[in-house]
């Protein structure tokens, strides 16, 4: 009798599957902490970084736990812009953030783009939530018109780059006193706008674009609330933030003389004064 034929291993033993490329890990934002107790975050405006927050962060670090990142694209987030920085992504990877950082709740500050992210926080991850903090920012939609110049811009800097970003910009963030009266400031955020990566700017740019109307949240909002807004905001002028803080239950409403849509850069004494005094009786 033949010796039955040989089988090779190859032969014997069914093909390996395929391994599936593992997902991309979801960026955690970086994020600079100072201090201990009660945690505040703060989102920067746009288009700047973290750094814009460095007076709020000297005088709330000695009593909170005072927490900056950086939205994607932006400061130390370069490596995590994206074509179309939304806000429901920018405040999931907020929600992240507090993961990452053992944190269920806080008290969230968000100045221009930074209260766009707070109020898709709001609506996202309510119970997260233990204060408010909205400096010159707005619930509504883009106009057309407005819409329409955010993805021009967007175009305009992939193009060219940010050199032309500040002479657009600093009119519109910065108030009519601080471009006359102080020059250093201006030379500031000069600076700052001008460090952006182009693709941060152009994907904030579209996310900023197609972000809903976020009116509807307002009512529910359920912890204490400050609204903040510079005199000379242009932006979001102050009957906007005096609109925003009515229809926010028991929110209160700063004017803030002689600053434009950057209040907290341009009158850092009286934010802080103001941040100092609405913080004090909430603990997270």
């Amino acid at each position: 009798m033949s010796e039955p034929e040989a089988t090779s291993e190859s032969e014997a033993q069914p093909p390996s599957p395929i391994a599936e490329p593992a997902p991309e890990p979801v960026p955690v934002p970086p994020a600079v902490a100072s201090g201990t107790g009660t945690p505040v975050v703060l989102l920067h405006a746009f288009p700047l970084d973290g750094r814009m927050w460095a007076p709020q962060v000297e005088a709330l670090a000695g009593s909170y736990q005072v927490i900056v990142p950086d939205l994607r694209g932006f400061g130390a987030a370069r490596d995590q812009a994206v074509e179309e920085a939304g806000m429901d992504l920018l405040a999931d990877d907020v929600a992240r953030l507090l993961d990452d950082r053992g944190l269920d709740r806080v008290i969230l500050g968000g100045l221009s783009m930074g209260g766009y992210v707070a109020l898709a926080f709001i609506r996202r991850h309510p119970d997260r939530l233990g204060g408010l903090l909205l400096l010159d920012t707005k619930a509504g939609a883009d106009t057309e018109q407005a819409r329409a110049d955010r993805l021009a811009m967007a175009e305009r800097v992939l193009a060219e780059g940010t050199g032309f970003l500040p002479e657009v910009m600093l009119p519109r963030v910065l108030g009519k006193t601080s471009l006359e009266e102080r020059p250093e400031l201006v030379e500031r955020v000069t600076a700052l706008v001008r460090e952006q990566d182009p693709r941060a700017v152009a994907g904030a740019q579209r996310g900023m674009a197609a972000r809903p109307d976020s009116t509807d949240v307002l009512a529910g909002v359920a912890v204490p609330t400050l609204v903040v807004t510079g005199e000379e905001d242009t932006v979001t002028a102050p009957e906007v933030g005096r609109e925003l803080a009515a229809a926010i239950p028991d929110a209160r409403f700063l004017l803030v003389e002689r600053a434009g849509h950057l209040s907290s850069l341009e009158r850092p004494e009286v934010v802080n004064e103001a941040l100092l005094d609405f913080l004090a009786p909430i603990w997270v």
